[in-house]
């Protein structure tokens, strides 16, 4: 079967120069953006308006997700400098809300946390006054891991259920929806206040009424935020696109999940977990 055309709504534009200009801070710093490992169709944009989101532990995972565009196979010994070049970077950048999230890094025994705490802990030293969004991996499950991050105090914490439970096995092999789901259950209980906050692809094959499944099993683990955006193959060899979803059902699906009882949803065909997320924390803030 041919693949399906990409409809003008998905269609950006990227300025050359912003993206040269921050790839050569961030090359300058040894350091790697998610915007420029998963092929983010936001990149241009972000880039010129001075914000990334930066991505720690490496630029290699240890998962085999068959969505995702970063590189897989054998990670890169972590590096101790990464912190402060992150902080760095932020306060170069000129950051109000700062968002770090990393390769998945199975190999190492708290799944890289003490690493975001670590990096958490140089941006609060620089920049005291920034909010800051973690999305973090799974950990395996491991509570200990999770309290590592939580006890750091960001303002929030992402992580991504990314799909409906029935492809799971399809999109995210080496994942568990349960897993997920109870990581983000164990965030608002054990997070003294920190905002939880997950994001979904769709146009992999899911029914609408999987999606608003989904939002019941969230709001059942008290998520507060969460993001809804259209999947893009990154290459021929990562899964189809299954169906390019209207703008207008995703504009329904945040009415839907607003009225729900969300506190903040982002929905729409080129919405990405960390895209405009200070908006996120600025709707968070309003809201106390």
């Amino acid at each position: 079967m041919a693949p399906q055309r990409k409809p003008e709504w998905l269609k950006r534009t990227i300025d050359p120069t912003a993206v040269m200009e921050m790839e050569s801070l961030l090359r300058k710093l040894g350091l790697h953006t998610v915007c420029e490992g998963a092929n983010c169709p936001n990149r241009g944009e972000c880039f010129k308006n001075k914000t990334a989101t930066f991505m720690i532990l490496g630029d290699v995972c240890t998962r085999n997700c068959r969505f995702c565009a970063v590189t897989k196979g054998a990670p890169t010994p972590v590096d101790p400098d990464e912190p402060e070049h992150v902080a760095l970077a932020s306060e170069t950048l000129g950051l109000k809300h700062v968002v770090i999230t990393s390769v998945t890094r199975d190999d190492l025994p708290d799944g890289g946390a003490a690493h975001f705490a670590a990096v958490v802990a140089a941006i609060r030293k620089r920049l005291p006054d920034v909010t800051i969004e973690v999305l973090i991996p799974d950990f395996l499950g491991n509570l200990d891991a999770l309290q590592t991050v939580i006890n750091a105090r960001p303002e929030i914490i992402n992580h991504n259920i990314e799909t409906v439970p029935s492809l799971y096995d399809t999109v995210r092999p080496m994942a568990r929806y349960e897993r997920s789901l109870q990581l983000l259950r164990r965030v608002k209980e054990l997070g003294g206040g920190i905002y939880s906050k997950t994001g979904i692809m769709v146009g992999l094959g899911e029914t609408q009424d999987e999606v608003l499944a989904v939002m019941d099993d969230l709001l059942e683990a008290d998520c507060d935020i969460m993001t809804i955006g259209q999947y893009l193959q990154p290459t021929k060899g990562h899964l189809p696109v299954a169906e390019y979803v209207h703008p207008d059902v995703f504009a329904e699906y945040k009415r839907i999940g607003l009225q729900k009882g969300f506190k903040y949803i982002a929905s729409g065909p080129l919405v990405r977990s960390s895209y405009n997320a200070a908006a996120g924390m600025a709707e968070m803030e309003k809201s106390q």
